[in-house]
């Protein structure tokens, strides 16, 4: 387990980083520090960790996929993991990161970091099921974290894994049961791979997406 430094060095322990990346991370560190008093961005009990809890475990999603440049992220909040996700990639040609949240506070949060970072991040204001009907370009990868459970994220994923993106989902300690419930509905080509964050969660990823 990494080091529990509440500073960017805890990032380097999951990807490395070069120091504008660095910087970048600190911009969408010090504006969610300042946003927080009035949008409620991220449990109040987690700002003492806010590196350690949020953005090294954000870090993981592209340390699944490295070579993924165009990504979809789901219910990205705070920007965790799509946020980081995009400032990991903004000295990547090509690299595009499509941030869905329908709360409009938050997705002016993106707006803003993503503006102040110059991160390749699109801010789409809207619920999934609307992003999903409209939405039809080809991505690399699909993101989501503390949004919902795994048979719910599979069925929004599925059209983006069919044109050949895989999917990356953070899962807490309840991830056998939730992976028990989503292959009663679905057949998964699906890889579990400890979290460096916190060993009892796991990042899920799935490159097969079929119902029964």
């Amino acid at each position: 387990m990494t080091s529990r430094m509440d500073d960017a060095t805890v990032v380097e322990a999951i990807v490395p980083v070069s120091r504008e990346t660095r910087d970048r991370l600190q911009i969408h560190v010090d504006l969610l520090r300042k946003w927080q008093k009035s949008q409620n961005l991220v449990a109040p009990s987690t700002l003492p960790e806010i590196w350690w809890r949020h953005v090294a475990d954000s870090a993981q999603t592209l340390a699944v996929l490295p070579t993924a440049k165009r990504w979809i992220d789901f219910g990205s909040g705070a920007g965790f993991p799509g946020l980081v996700t995009a400032i990991l990639l903004a000295e990547t040609p090509g690299a595009a990161v499509h941030l869905v949240e329908s709360n409009r506070g938050k997705a002016a949060f993106l707006r803003t970091v993503a503006r102040e970072t110059g991160a390749p991040a699109i801010v789409h204001a809207e619920r999934i099921e609307t992003f999903d009907a409209g939405f039809s370009e080809p991505v690399d990868g699909v993101s989501a974290r503390a949004l919902a459970p795994l048979s719910n994220l599979v069925r929004v994923a599925a059209p983006h894994v069919a044109r050949g993106a895989v999917a990356v989902f953070h899962k807490g300690r309840d991830f056998a049961a939730e992976i028990r419930e989503a292959t009663l509905s679905w057949d998964l080509d699906l890889v579990e791979q400890v979290s460096r964050i916190d060993p009892a969660g796991r990042l899920i990823s799935i490159r097969r997406i079929v119902p029964k």
